[in-house]
């Protein structure tokens, strides 16, 4: 059962209906459902479907390309020796084919792009001599390893140059999806379960298929992060290592910024990595914000300038408490249920959340159908001794206000201390102070439970709750 994921299956079905020949990429990180996708929108009915064998050698994918053909009924023939004769025989199978439109299906293609094996050139001239001089073949190109679909066929500058005509980067669930998700799996969990559970594993939705009924969120984390034989327990190596073909500048990047907690801007990630401020540090930073490991967040009045924040939730979590654990406690997470541990970054990952959910908190602003922009903010210490200020989520709107947004977890009605209050108030006032008096400024609260009718709760303007993070 596909569950959401409504634009794209309709992506699909458009280029599946076109008059003209499609070529469409679909790309994300491991786990996120790509295969699934494509399969359960066209039936599992394809003129031709093949997968990249992984770590295969270049005879290991010619054989498992010519085993896909006979699969798909073309005569037994000889393994191709090189990937122009494979695709020249792809090409002979499709004019066989009485299906009105044929779907080309490759899943995991970068796989299949071994250290010289010339395997791009033939792509290149299989669609551009043969598939897009027809009028009837839907290819659809899919895999795990988004750096290599990116950069070798989305930004191609030779032959494959501006030739995908339909791009899907598929994102992890959403807090709606991962409830309905469940619903379909019988699995009734809170909605405070469902947060908690996705600061954990995000909106991967092959994580969420591994959790089991009548297991708590304690139990099923333990299950499958802590014990030995878990199947995530070394999903981290596995997930960059599939991602990335050098996946080690990556996770140096990821590492930082899990360190950082508030983020860090470019040059503060240059040199903590040790990396080059060149195009392959940009090359770096795209990759894992196409993936979605990190969100790029401008910072209010400055151009070009920006904060880098680690938002996966499963590698903010294994930064935490797996990469560093030594304990070998099978039950880690359930004997630190309570600890002050997990008190630390609970909070880190309720922000992560809600960044990973703007158009719901926008939605429960009612400021759905306002043009806004997302900032992050900050100041040091002012001339005569102010002390500096940090602003995480900043929402710049249009119609001339400013939310600036506090992020805060709790179990319960969430109090206001006066601490909270008095920093909600030095933030806003050394934003007006450095930006002007140009726009209001509406201090929001997000939380799970919303906030307690006592001490400081009057000087909150707006009031996010998790309920709203579940709006679709």
């Amino acid at each position: 059962m596909l569950i959401g994921r409504n634009v794209e299956k309709k992506e699909l079905l458009e280029a599946f209906e076109s008059a003209y020949s499609q070529f469409v990429a679909v790309y994300g990180r491991r786990r996120v459902g790509k295969t699934f996708l494509v399969r359960e929108t066209f039936n599992y009915k394809f003129t031709f479907e093949h997968s990249g064998v992984a770590n295969g050698n270049n005879r290991k994918q010619l054989r498992a390309f010519r085993d896909s053909l006979v699969g798909a009924g073309m005569a037994k023939m000889p393994i191709p020796t090189n990937w122009m004769d494979a695709f020249g025989l792809l090409r002979q199978f499709i004019k066989q084919s009485s299906d009105a439109k044929k779907v080309v299906f490759i899943d995991e293609i970068p796989w299949m792009d071994t250290p010289r094996s010339d395997f791009l050139s033939a792509l290149e001239y299989f669609w551009n001599a043969f598939a897009s001089a027809r009028k009837d073949v839907l290819l659809i190109i899919c895999g795990s390893a988004t750096s290599w679909i990116i950069n070798k066929v989305l930004k191609n500058h030779g032959g494959l140059h501006n030739r995908v005509t339909c791009r899907i980067s598929l994102q992890p669930f959403t807090l709606y999806e991962c409830e309905r998700y469940m619903k379909s799996r019988n699995i009734d969990l809170s909605r405070y379960d469902l947060v908690e559970l996705y600061m954990v594993l995000g909106g991967v939705p092959f994580y969420w298929s591994l959790l089991e009924r009548g297991e708590s969120v304690a139990q099923n984390i333990d299950r499958l992060v802590f014990s030995p034989n878990g199947k995530l327990h070394g999903e981290f190596y596995e997930l960059y290592d599939s991602l990335f073909k050098n996946p080690e500048q990556y996770i140096s990047v990821v590492t930082a910024l899990g360190e950082a907690g508030p983020g860090l801007n470019r040059e503060e990630l240059v040199a903590r990595c040790g990396l080059d401020g060149n195009g392959k540090t940009t090359r770096i930073l795209n990759d894992l914000q196409e993936c979605g490991f990190i969100k790029k967040i401008p910072t209010f009045g400055l151009k070009n300038r920006a904060t880098y924040k680690l938002i996966d939730n499963y590698t903010l979590f294994y930064m935490k408490f797996v990469k560093e654990n030594e304990s070998n406690d099978e039950r880690f997470w359930s004997h630190s249920y309570l600890s002050p541990v997990r008190t630390s970054w609970v909070g880190l990952a309720f922000e992560r959340v809600c960044f990973q959910h703007i158009p719901q908190i926008k939605k429960a602003l009612g400021i759905s159908g306002v043009v806004t922009n997302v900032y992050a903010w900050r100041i040091g210490k002012s001339a005569d001794g102010e002390a500096g200020a940090q602003i995480d989520m900043l929402i710049d709107r249009a119609d001339n206000m400013v939310n600036i947004c506090e992020m805060k977890f709790s179990k319960t009605e969430y109090t206001v201390t006066k601490e909270d209050a008095d920093s909600l108030h030095h933030r806003a006032m050394r934003f007006v102070e450095s930006v002007g008096k140009g726009k209001s400024v509406s201090l929001t609260l997000i939380t799970v439970n919303g906030i307690a009718h006592t001490g400081y709760w009057g000087d909150i303007h707006n009031t996010v709750t998790a309920e709203d993070l579940f709006e679709q």
